[in-house]
């Protein structure tokens, strides 16, 4: 086939997310209340607890909310990947899914069409709490707003990929929402979205280690250090080592001859 015909299908895959997402109100406001109840309830009290963090990118001590804005950029992006996940999940349930994988176009190129229009709806969700947070007062350099785009996108296929890969083993939609909750708290948590890593050492080598090798720790790093104009290469180069292997385990996850989904589709369905 031509280049046409791809670009039909990415834009009727991203289209289709799209008007989901504009027709879910709830799901756009649920994604902005999280980190708008950490950014002013829960920073507020951290902020006396903990006092102010010096850590790079930063040149000066800076208050608490402000270290954790890009945590927070990266809470949105997680719960989105993991909630476009459950979509999937659903769509293959109700059926939708398994006509769209049937389809003449190779399954890979389906599913980086998926993660691409998930990605595409975290960054406006990102985006728009940004806009929250620097009318809040937590400002960080015009430039920083877009050179963060790249690290934003790489950040959304790295946690959709995930989610991906999660949803080949799954064929219920409930147990996939119980196990995303597995997922993400443990993730989010256990990396340096909240704390810096040098505080969670001084607290918890063991807990340090966790969060040293969790990916999601890289890709906060990234966002933080292209918000404020710097480029963090070791981030950078773990992320999109994280995407990719992430992206092809999902890949072969859907592959009918040897992924788990066609070996637990074949048992059970």
């Amino acid at each position: 086939m031509s280049l046409l015909p791809y670009l039909h299908c990415m834009s009727g895959v991203v289209g289709r997310e799209l008007l989901r997402f504009v027709h879910q109100r709830s799901r756009f406001v649920a994604a902005l209340v999280r980190p708008l109840v950490w950014l002013f309830v829960f920073a507020a009290g951290f902020r006396m607890a903990l006092g102010v963090a010096m850590t790079e990118p930063y040149q000066t001590y800076i208050l608490y909310e402000v270290y954790i804005v890009p945590g927070l950029v990266g809470m949105i992006q997680l719960f989105n990947g993991m909630q476009s996940s459950l979509s999937m999940v659903y769509d293959r349930e109700m059926g939708s899914m398994r006509v769209l994988l049937v389809s003449p176009f190779p399954r890979w190129f389906l599913l980086v069409c998926k993660l691409l229009a998930g990605t595409f709806v975290s960054i406006v969700q990102v985006y728009v709490f940004l806009l929250i947070a620097y009318i809040y007062g937590i400002q960080a350099p015009l430039l920083g707003y877009v050179l963060v785009l790249p690290a934003l996108i790489v950040t959304g296929f790295m946690v959709g990929a995930l989610g991906l890969l999660l949803s080949t083993f799954v064929r219920q939609l409930e147990n996939f929402a119980g196990i995303m909750n597995f997922v993400i708290f443990p993730m989010f948590f256990l990396s340096s979205a909240l704390y810096p890593l040098w505080r969670i050492r001084e607290g918890s080598y063991l807990i340090y280690q966790i969060a040293a090798l969790n990916p999601f720790t890289y890709a906060v790093e990234m966002i933080r250090f292209a918000l404020y104009e710097q480029l963090n290469i070791e981030a950078v180069l773990i992320t999109l080592a994280a995407t990719c292997v992430l992206l092809g385990l999902a890949i072969l996850g859907y592959n009918p001859a040897r992924g788990m989904s066609a070996r637990k589709g074949g048992a059970g369905e």
